[in-house]
């Protein structure tokens, strides 16, 4: 059975047959459409950043503290693995485009790898930091806890911006996976492939928050108190 794209075809009144514009050939309204739901993204995550940058104008010296008790190895690995993902799912997209099938897959499936060995290193070090009694004061109350008030800000802030990256990153496991079903079915190809530019357009915001977020939470500390869960 075959699964190729049949585009539907109208009929004027002089009889002539023109090719309908659906939003597989719309390539440039499905990439501004696409682009201004990301740009609700950068606001979301950028409130955040301005918020975090505010009280650590507040508090620096607890936030220098807070910051030097992450892992920064395991905060550098998930940095370079999103980096790599970022770029086999963009050499997936160029291989579709030449009409390299079976190589836009394999990328595909390459990413999708990274991205769950992203969450499987994340949750080593959310285990860790949860038995460090700092996940979210699970083991105590937020007004009784010992750290200082600004370092419960950072942890606040930490586990609410990672913890809803990492609801992104799921999401785009879950696109990938989607995009690959669409490929079988032939809906996705060398001609129409304005779903595999949109989902690799938010991989690449996915990664490049965390971009962000690894500097400003796990490095403002570098030079302060050495540690890590």
């Amino acid at each position: 059975m075959s699964h190729e794209y049949i585009p539907e075809i109208a009929t004027d009144r002089d009889g002539n047959e023109h090719e309908v514009q659906g939003w597989q050939g719309d390539f440039y309204g499905g990439k501004l459409g696409f682009w201004l739901f990301m740009f609700t993204e950068v606001l979301m995550f950028g409130a955040m950043f301005m918020v975090l940058s505010y009280y650590n104008t507040l508090h620096p010296q607890d936030f220098l503290d807070a910051s030097a008790s992450l892992n920064r190895v395991l905060g550098g690995t998930n940095t370079v693995i999103l980096l790599v993902s970022a770029l086999t799912m963009g050499l997936g997209l160029l291989k579709m485009r030449t009409g390299d099938v079976k190589g836009a897959k394999l990328m595909i499936w390459a990413t999708i790898l990274l991205a769950t060995a992203f969450l499987v290193i994340k949750g080593f070090e959310w285990s860790a930091e949860y038995h460090h009694g700092i996940f979210l004061m699970h083991d105590q109350l937020l007004a009784e806890s010992p750290l200082p008030f600004g370092q419960k800000l950072f942890f606040g802030m930490y586990f609410t911006m990672t913890g809803l990256h990492g609801f992104h990153i799921l999401i785009g496991i879950g696109l990938m996976i989607w995009l690959l079903k669409r490929i079988n079915a032939g809906k996705v190809s060398q001609d129409h492939h304005i779903l595999y530019w949109n989902i690799a357009l938010y991989w690449d915001i996915v990664h490049l928050i965390w971009v962000f977020v690894f500097p400003y939470y796990y490095m403002i500390g570098a030079g302060g108190v050495t540690g890590g869960h």
